[in-house]
């Protein structure tokens, strides 16, 4: 057996290695407790230019407060090509693009039925306490993902409360996702309510709050401008205006309640609803120790904006307006989470293209394309073509939805069909490009910025066979008035992204490029919870404080 012989050190070597001092290991820095709240707040139909355009003008505590105390990243966008309501609050929450998320546009064809469908319709639910119609929006079931604030209710075993408010149903619904609380205006009475996919009966706050009908306070009372009229001298519009919240039965009736949506009051209202609901369900001040989730989405920015144009005045006010509702909202907040407790994510659903009329004061192609006209001439020119073959089904412009059935019977190939519409419809005035099923499918569709943006609105089973992109500056309608969205172009998907938040958020403005599905994915990364399953943007890390 072999003996171990032990290593004799001189007393001198021992004495100097005993009284060296090894340092002990730095304890790693400890990141920041996840806020108590989060806020996401969508204002729907606000391009970033006209953040930028009338900055100078808002006051200290809105989004000026964002914009100088908040991570503000100046070239994000909604990085699809239908950029319409629907679509861009579906994007927010589960980071995904239409090609997965499913939510391809506000309206639809069902391909089962061949009619058309709404993004929040489900028919087997109806709102708690309110009237409710076959295509009222009432759940998230056509979501085909899950969103941060399923995942922060999966990780936090249900214990955290996921709410989201909104004048539109869809705009409530998409940010709750599947396991949160939806709460939207109902435009024949004022309210605000929920639907029995969330609860059978609405608890006592919400109750209590739609019993003292704060709807009725704006009767007889007029929207005028808010700020000398020096302010708005670059506007588009003439003389200062007036809107005045009246019904014609002399009385709040579902005339002036719908009229409320028309101007500044339905965003006080979700304001006031948004608070009601951080006071009621005690948000940011989990018992369990847990982040709350509130989703609020304004919408009377895309209602006036539709009306008269971003470049009026009216849309100009509603904005001075809004930021002002902001820095009351953002001052709750401090007083009942803390101003350390709680943190924000802004941004947009879509942008806005300026009216037809004003882009043509301006020397620029613009205009209209009639829906109706256009399927009714493709209809004629495809029977002609095809020896009075009918192969459409049923079109929501830009989606046109062909009879594959009938294709097959006849003998025709389909990529035959959608070649001979494409080839019609891109000699239409106002047309620029049409995507065809074969051609995404077989291509891919990712050559330039617009065919990858394409690609991505596009999801197979509930998209159209072609669907039609106008030239810039145009879009599908038939009035003679207004503006409107849902194009790949930059004025349509450049919104704004400003995070804020003291100990999660390093403040600046960020020219990195940005997306809008980038939002879940950061915010799943401070929670600490896992990202939603159809997640494709990146954490904003340049953003987040370094521990």
């Amino acid at each position: 057996m072999k003996m171990k012989t032990a290593i004799l050190l001189p007393p001198l070597l021992t004495s100097l290695l005993l009284s060296i001092s090894v340092p002990a290991a730095a304890a790693p820095a400890r990141p920041a407790p996840a806020p108590k709240l989060v806020v996401v707040m969508a204002v729907d139909g606000l391009p970033q230019e006209q953040l930028v355009r009338y900055r100078d003008q808002f006051g200290k505590g809105g989004f000026r407060r964002l914009l100088d105390g908040g991570a503000w990243f100046s070239d994000a966008h909604q990085a699809h090509g239908t950029t319409v309501t629907a679509v861009g609050h579906a994007a927010i929450l589960t980071g995904a693009y239409p090609n997965q998320h499913g939510i391809v546009a506000n309206n639809w064809i069902d391909r089962a039925t061949g009619q058309p469908v709404y993004c929040t319709e489900d028919r087997t639910h109806q709102y708690i306490g309110e009237d409710t119609d076959p295509s009222d929006g009432t759940s998230p079931a056509r979501l085909r993902v899950d969103t941060l604030g399923d995942q922060l209710r999966y990780a936090t075993g249900n214990r955290a409360k996921v709410i989201a408010v909104s004048g539109k149903d869809r705009g409530a619904i998409l940010l709750a996702g599947k396991g949160g609380t939806a709460y939207m205006y109902m435009e024949g009475s004022g309210n605000f309510a929920s639907s029995t996919w969330y609860m059978q009966q609405h608890p006592q706050w919400v109750q209590a709050y739609l019993a003292g009908k704060p709807q009725d306070r704006y009767y007889g009372q007029t929207w005028r401008p808010l700020l000398a009229d020096s302010a708005y001298a670059n506007d588009a519009e003439g003389p200062p205006f007036s809107f005045s919240y009246r019904g014609e039965s002399g009385k709040p009736d579902a005339d002036y309640y719908k009229r409320l949506k028309e101007g500044p009051a339905v965003d006080e209202l979700t304001l006031d609803f948004a608070r009601a609901a951080i006071d009621g369900e005690a948000l940011g001040a989990n018992p369990a120790g847990v982040p709350d989730l509130l989703g609020v989405s304004l919408s009377g920015h895309d209602y006036v904006n539709h009306r008269h144009g971003p470049e009026s005045k009216m849309s100009h006010d509603h904005l001075q307006r809004l930021d002002r509702m902001l820095a009351s909202f953002f001052t709750h907040l401090d007083k009942r989470v803390g101003a350390d407790g709680w943190m924000i994510v802004l941004t947009a659903d879509h942008g806005f293209a300026n009216s037809a009329e004003f882009s043509q004061r301006q020397r620029i192609d613009a205009g209209r394309i009639d829906g109706k006209k256009l399927l009714a001439g493709l209809e004629q020119h495809l029977a002609a073509t095809f020896n009075g073959l009918k192969p459409i089904v049923n079109a929501v412009p830009p989606n046109i939805y062909l009879d594959t059935a009938a294709i097959d019977k006849a003998g025709i190939r389909r990529a035959d069909v959608e070649a001979a519409a494409s080839k019609w419809l891109q000699a239409q005035a106002g047309v620029a490009d049409v995507y065809t099923r074969t051609r995404f499918e077989e291509s891919g569709a990712t050559g330039t910025r617009q065919d990858l943006l394409m690609r991505r609105g596009w999801h197979r089973a509930e998209s159209g066979d072609i669907v039609v992109v106008p030239r810039a500056y145009w879009a599908f309608g038939s009035g003679t008035s207004g503006a409107t969205h849902g194009t790949p172009y930059r004025y349509d998907t450049s919104v704004p992204l400003i995070m804020m938040g003291k100990r999660w958020i390093t403040p600046g403005n960020y020219t990195q490029y940005a997306e809008v599905v980038d939002i879940a994915p950061t915010l799943a990364a401070l929670l600490q919870v896992r990202a939603p399953a159809g997640a494709e943007g990146r954490v904003l890390t340049e953003a987040l404080r370094r521990p």
